[in-house]
């Protein structure tokens, strides 16, 4: 364990499963300010800190330094009512005045101008952290700074306000800047317009159930949390704003939060999926956000327990380097994580988990004693229909698995191209344990058809329902298979996948359509380290010829250097429908799969499984039909 400051002593009274209390949220803040303090510029305006550059370049990664961390800053001082005993605010006043003075010119300290997305878009990102650590520290810094300076920083950020954004979770950031101008009596037409703009567009992505598409497409991942529902709930509660629209924001949140609380793990990791994974604990800020409005299912116990459950987990995993800096990864430094706009600061988004930080000591989020994560409550399967997704949580293991039926990457005016294979949404399945392995090595969770030795790749996710009932669900979906050498797909070629999630296991079943003579498929299950407590198994039950078989994937994954995973192999032509058992436990696991199920009948149209207990599941296609009773 490598915490490089000092922490209080646990607390194992109020807070038997983390031992974290406020005390230790404040030290965390603190302890991360002063490292990422260490690499500041004379005038305090860039936090130039360590590692690869950025592909928006190092001033704006200087300024990423100066934004994310400013927000941490932010929540510890507001949410200590103004004590500042470490002076944190004084640096990021000194910053805002040098690095304003001359916006865009190439000295030591100057900011880079905010401009559209496609030309230098970054430091739009960073203005909203900017205007939201002002707001919440307006009362002992924004109104004791100069009145020059106050008007150099309105006129940086409303480069926000005047420049295109990109078109998705971004639309919340000029409407943030113009929050921030509009509570300090600088708002105007123009502030007005960003703000309506965002939460119009913010309707045509709101899917139902708590759940917002991340744009025009699919793209269902933490982004909910840490942008989508934070913004607009966090600005209602900072301007008192209590009425239908601000209502209507804070129930969607409760409701996310409905089945959000299901995706962390016992051992406080969040899912593994989606894009900005260095952003880690950043993954709490919607728990902790519902906790500080009362927008929230949880009672404070269980609020807590999840949030400090997931900053322990990567304070005590590596996610911090030897000097106090959070590294670009998950545990450690990942390049397979990250995406191109990641540089050296960008895991300090990580301080959304800060808002915890605005209920006061007394509050009961922290004097309340810790409750269960809902997975350590009981085995629970959860149906998302909205974003199709399927949660399964085993109890004894402390594991979360995500089955993705309608999440992907793919915008609507976008082409499938293979090339663009993201393994952090075209994946079958994603768990709080392990990661999917990197582009270049076999695919875990995976089903590829293989034609003329081209192989397969899943892009656009096609949902086609979810549902269930207790302590079993499934989730459906269709997409084409595409291919990365030679004609990107296959005319008529189809898949659609059913899988059924009941306590540890995992029925997955696909049918192919319009596979050319000679096709082959290949399914494989979890991707594990050889030295990782885990059990991945895979069984075919129907349609697969050969396997399961051991496959090394020698880049590994976020959670180990290199990993093996199983693999069933079959062949296809026409229609024909492939039925599999895929399990992810702690050791010693569930025991061999082809024990779990006694009888498989199937055929082109679907298949019946009887399990052990005397258990039927059904599946159907045309369109998918699931149903399942017990013995």
């Amino acid at each position: 364990m490598n915490i490089p400051f000092e922490l209080p002593t646990e607390d194992r009274a109020l807070s038997p499963y983390t031992g974290y209390t406020r005390d230790h949220w404040e030290a965390v803040a603190d302890g991360l300010l002063w490292a990422a303090w260490r690499w500041s510029t004379p005038g305090c305006a860039l936090l130039d800190l360590p590692g690869r550059p950025s592909r928006s370049g190092t001033r704006s990664d200087g300024l990423e330094g100066f934004a994310r961390t400013f927000l941490a800053a932010a929540f510890r001082v507001a949410g200590a009512g103004g004590e500042d005993p470490h002076g944190w605010l004084a640096r990021y006043a000194r910053g805002l005045a040098s690095g304003t003075l001359s916006p865009g010119r190439d000295d030591t300290e100057s900011w880079p101008l905010i401009l559209d997305h496609h030309v230098q878009g970054q430091p739009m990102v960073e203005s909203a952290s900017v205007a939201l650590g002002l707001r919440l520290t307006a009362p002992w810094l924004w109104k004791n700074l100069d009145a020059g300076v106050q008007d150099r920083v309105e006129e940086w950020l409303r480069g926000a306000i005047r420049h295109v954004p990109a078109p998705n979770n971004w639309y919340l950031f000029p409407y943030t800047v113009a929050g921030f101008l509009e509570s300090v009596g600088r708002g105007d037409a123009a502030t007005a317009a960003v703000r309506e703009r965002a939460l119009e567009l913010m309707e045509g992505w709101y899917r139902g159930g708590g759940w917002y598409a991340d744009g025009d497409g699919r793209a269902f991942d933490h982004y909910n949390g840490w942008a989508l529902h934070l913004y607009p709930v966090l600005d209602a509660h900072l301007a008192g704003d209590t009425g239908p629209a601000a209502a209507r924001y804070g129930e969607r949140l409760r409701e996310h939060l409905d089945g959000y609380a299901l995706m962390f793990g016992s051992d406080g990791a969040p899912l593994h999926y989606g894009r900005s994974l260095a952003y880690r604990f950043a993954a709490s800020a919607a728990v902790g956000l519902g906790a500080v409005t009362g927008h929230t299912p949880l009672a404070p116990g269980a609020s807590r327990r999840l949030a400090s459950g997931s900053l322990r987990h990567f304070l005590e995993r590596g996610a911090l380097t030897d000097e106090g800096l959070l590294s670009l990864g998950w545990h450690g430094p990942h390049e397979a994580t990250l995406q191109p706009y990641s540089g050296p600061a960008s895991p300090y988004w990580a301080s959304k988990a800060f808002v915890s930080l605005l209920a006061p000591a007394g509050h009961p989020l922290w004097t309340a004693e810790e409750q269960p994560a809902p997975v350590e409550e009981g085995d629970r399967v959860l149906a998302l229909p909205a974003p199709g997704l399927l949660v399964q949580a085993t109890r004894d293991d402390g594991i979360v698995r995500l089955h993705n039926h309608g999440s992907d990457h793919v915008r609507p005016h976008e082409g499938e191209s293979a090339a663009e294979d993201d393994p952090h949404y075209g994946r079958l399945a994603y768990s709080t344990r392990t990661g999917p392995t990197a582009s270049g090595n076999t695919a875990d969770n995976h089903l590829s058809v293989e034609v003329d030795g081209r192989r397969s790749v899943r892009r656009r996710v096609h949902p086609l329902g979810a549902g269930g009932g207790e302590g079993w669900g499934w989730a459906a979906s269709w997409h084409r298979p595409v291919f990365a050498d030679g004609p990107p797909m296959v005319p008529g070629l189809r898949v659609e996948s059913v899988t059924v999630a009941r306590g540890p296991y995992e029925l997955r079943v696909h049918r192919v359509v319009g596979a050319p003579a000679g096709a082959r498929l290949t399914q494989t299950g979890w991707a594990t380290g050889p030295d990782e407590p885990l059990v991945s198994s895979l069984h075919g039950l129907h349609g697969w010829r050969t396997g399961p078989e051991t496959v090394r994937a020698p880049q590994g994954t976020a959670y180990a250097p290199w990993a093996e995973l199983p693999r069933l192999s079959g062949e296809a032509g026409g229609t024909t429908l492939h039925v599999c058992l895929a399990a992810l436990t702690g050791e010693p696991g569930p025991g061999a799969l082809a024990q779990a199920v006694t009888r498989v009948v199937a055929d082109d149209s679907g298949t019946e499984v009887v399990w052990a207990d005397g258990g039927r599941t059904r599946v159907a296609f045309g369109p998918p039909a699931v149903t399942h009773t017990e013995a």
